[in-house]
């Protein structure tokens, strides 16, 4: 019993190495693993990747961004079991092209010369026939016109022999064409093999071995890319590698960013790349038309300079790293601003700053805050089709530039507008991050827009988180085409003595001389109104609203009775219309200018002004930083890649095509015929002729096929017509 066991043992071990061997060469196996490939790619398409853990959250929610994280969704393509994956795929191809060449080649060779006469009679396209010669010579014949076709040809002379299995002396020919298919088979399982391959030598494959083996690590720091230490930064020799580097105007560049799950790795280049120009063209629709890079690429070994052009889809290739021009970002581009008070302590001052510099530190009545250069655009082209909708009735607060009314109604509402396209002037992006490190992003643009109403007005957006649209703030421009105006009358509002000269102008015009009471009255509701409206101390015991047109919304629907407020309402009104705009006279009078006639055109900036205000409460930053100059710098995102597995997923990709034209397009083809004597006497030449066709696709070419070799080499019926 025990030897029997040891035997079980021993043939145990070749037993499980031969159902493995069998499992990964299967196709089952094959389709299994292409199909999660398959899958895996979809999830990589639809889902973006290597994005910060922060976008997956805010779109996502944290469970699905921590499981995306978790599994390596957002990084499929260099994800371990993605790779893992690959692997065995190309283990599995392997195993099967291996177990199946040689038999391949060896039917290749073979013509099958020794099958039975008696197994043609089983073939479902068979001809017999008797020809009028000798077994010998219709066999020469036969196998002459076979080879002039493209067929090869074996004869195999057959003596006679006896017994139970006894055959009669004559001669087979044995023909086959159309090996290619086979070959074909070969041909499509390698190319799956080197695409594979390919795809293991240009993926981070390699750049994640030298973090296991060779002492590199993942740098997660920030700070200036020469000040970073040698274990985060690969050697020019490096094999493969696909990173970015971004060069401005003037400046050169030699040490590409690879992004990294947990941080990115530093590739030295064997050259520099020097930007000397770059060139952007835009269509009417402000994008971009054609951006491409005047270079020099500077050899670090031998010093000499190659100058080159870079175009979107026109790389350039030094020493073997291809130079692709990504896009293009700002270079450094240099900034004048100046802060507008937008709270009641908040101070005017001006700033310099250099755009992805260093943030400015900014310390404006008790608010401390860091004030971060974020972006440059000088061409901001808008669509204003619409501005007219945009602007009539419309919230100031929720403004989108971008934003169609048509968007909210049917299909069978909607009208085809053409489009109003207008270039809107330079925009400056910042943000104002607090003590806390809660960050918000702004942008402001440079010079007013007139957005279909005729008053100008000057753009200050605001957003909370990136993935939401910026909302504008519309305050009006001056006959100046400035600011100033607003901010006058915003100071002015705020000043109690100002507040009461203004209501007492508004007294001596709207009262009447022969009702003095009427007078008291007026002063008692404007002084109130205006008081809520500028947000002073006196008014916030009387609304939970800071002020603007919500204090006065709030106090009414306190303080009045709903029958009574819609009259009440409107005549407040009007008397606070009145009031300011005493106040913006006021203000301009303080500052040596005329007052403004009571005409359209001056009720119009008074209106954009008072809504300006209003909404001014709730703007979350003290003040507002406009941009006064700029100095433009471009710069060039490039990627730079070194791939040699590309060359090897093309010969993959040209052995796929043959493969795949080879197996369905060429059909395999077998014939025999055997020949024997059919003569009374041996003076009598005539052969009995027994012809079987075989072929591994079954078509009607192949029908046609048959019928014609009849004719041809049995000399039987009339050759078919070929249908054109």
């Amino acid at each position: 019993m025990s030897v029997s066991t040891h035997g079980l043992r021993v043939h145990r071990g070749p037993q499980v190495l031969r159902a493995a061997v069998e499992l990964f060469s299967s196709m089952r196996f094959a389709i299994a693993l292409l199909t999660v490939i398959c899958i895996a790619s979809i999830i990589g398409t639809v889902l973006k990747q290597h994005e910060p853990i922060n976008n997956y959250i805010n779109q996502f929610g944290p469970f699905w961004a921590e499981l995306f994280r978790a599994a390596r969704l957002d990084a499929v393509y260099s994800a371990w079991w993605f790779l893992l994956i690959l692997l065995f795929l190309v283990i599995s191809t392997s195993l099967c092209i291996a177990r199946n060449t040689p038999r391949i080649l060896v039917d290749l060779k073979t013509f099958k010369e020794d099958i039975r006469a008696q197994s043609l009679k089983a073939f479902g396209q068979r001809a017999e026939n008797r020809l009028g010669e000798t077994p010998e010579a219709a066999a020469n014949r036969i196998g002459q016109l076979l080879v002039s076709g493209g067929w090869k040809v074996k004869l195999q002379q057959r003596e006679a022999t006896g017994g139970n299995r006894s055959t009669a002396a004559g001669w087979m020919v044995a023909a086959r064409a159309g090996g290619a298919h086979k070959l074909g088979y070969i041909a499509a399982h390698s190319a799956i093999v080197l695409v594979c391959i390919g795809g293991l030598l240009d993926g981070d494959l390699m750049v994640r071995a030298q973090t296991w083996f060779n002492g590199k690590s993942v740098f997660t720091g920030g700070g200036m890319i020469a000040d970073v230490p040698p274990q985060y930064r690969l050697s020019a020799s490096n094999p493969t590698f696909r990173g970015n580097i971004l060069v401005p105007e003037g400046g050169q560049g030699s040490v590409a960013i690879l992004n990294q799950a947990d941080g990115v790795l530093l590739q030295e280049l064997p050259f520099s790349i020097e930007l000397k120009k770059f060139i952007v063209d835009y269509y009417s629709t402000g994008m971009p038309k054609l951006f491409a890079s005047e270079v020099v690429l500077h050899d670090r070994e031998t010093g000499e300079a190659v100058p080159a052009r870079i175009e979107v889809n026109h790389p350039a290739s030094y020493k073997g790293v291809e130079i692709y021009q990504s896009s293009f970002d700002d270079g450094g581009s240099k900034v004048k601003l100046k802060a507008v008070p937008m709270a009641a302590a908040a101070k005017p001052f001006e700033v310099e700053g250099v755009i992805g510099g260093p943030s400015t530190e900014i310390t404006n009545g008790k608010d401390k805050l860091t004030l971060e250069y974020a972006a440059l655009r000088v061409i901001n082209v808008e669509n204003f089709a619409d501005a007219g909708a945009l602007t009539s009735g419309a919230d100031v607060r929720k403004v989108d530039l971008r934003h169609d009314i048509e968007s909210r109604l049917g299909a069978a509402n909607k009208v085809n507008k053409p489009k109003v396209l207008r270039n809107i002037g330079p925009s400056i992006g910042y943000k104002l991050r607090d003590a806390s490190g809660q960050a918000r992003e702004y942008q402001n643009y440079m010079v007013p827009v007139d957005t279909g109403d005729g008053q100008p007005v000057f753009l200050l957006g605001m957003r909370e988180k990136p993935e939401d649209p910026f909302r504008y703030l519309r305050v009006p421009a001056d006959d100046q085409g400035s600011m100033d105006g607003f901010v006058r009358m915003r100071t002015a509002l705020g000043d109690a003595d100002t507040r009461a000269r203004a209501i007492e102008r508004y007294i001596a015009k709207a009262s009447d001389p022969q009702r003095p009471e009427m007078a008291g009255q007026l002063r008692v509701s404007a002084t109130r109104a205006l008081a809520l409206f500028a947000g002073s101390e006196r008014a916030k015991a009387d609304a939970t609203t800071v002020g603007g047109w919500q204090a006065i919304a709030e106090f009414m629907e306190v303080n009045v009775p709903e029958a009574e407020r819609e009259r009440a309402g409107g005549v407040l009104v009007r008397i606070l219309n009145d009031v300011l705009f005493e106040v913006l006279n006021l203000s301009r009078e303080g500052a040596g200018l005329a007052a403004l006639p009571n005409d359209e055109k001056s009720q119009a900036y008074l209106t954009q002004a008072v809504l300006a205000i209003s909404d001014a409460h709730f703007y979350p930053a003290p003040v507002a930083m406009m941009m006064t100059d700029f100095t433009q710098v471009q710069a060039s995102v490039f990627q730079v890649a070194r791939a040699p597995g590309k060359n090897v997923v093309y010969l993959g990709c040209l052995l796929l095509i043959v493969g795949i034209f080879a197996m369905l397009y060429v059909r395999e083809r077998r014939l025999w015929v055997w020949l024997t004597p059919d003569g009374t006497s041996p003076a009598d030449a005539h052969t009995a002729a027994t012809m079987a066709f075989s072929v591994n696709r079954k078509t009607i070419d192949s029908d046609r096929e048959f019928e014609h070799l009849k004719h041809k080499l049995l000399a039987m019926d009339k050759e078919p017509t070929a249908t054109p």
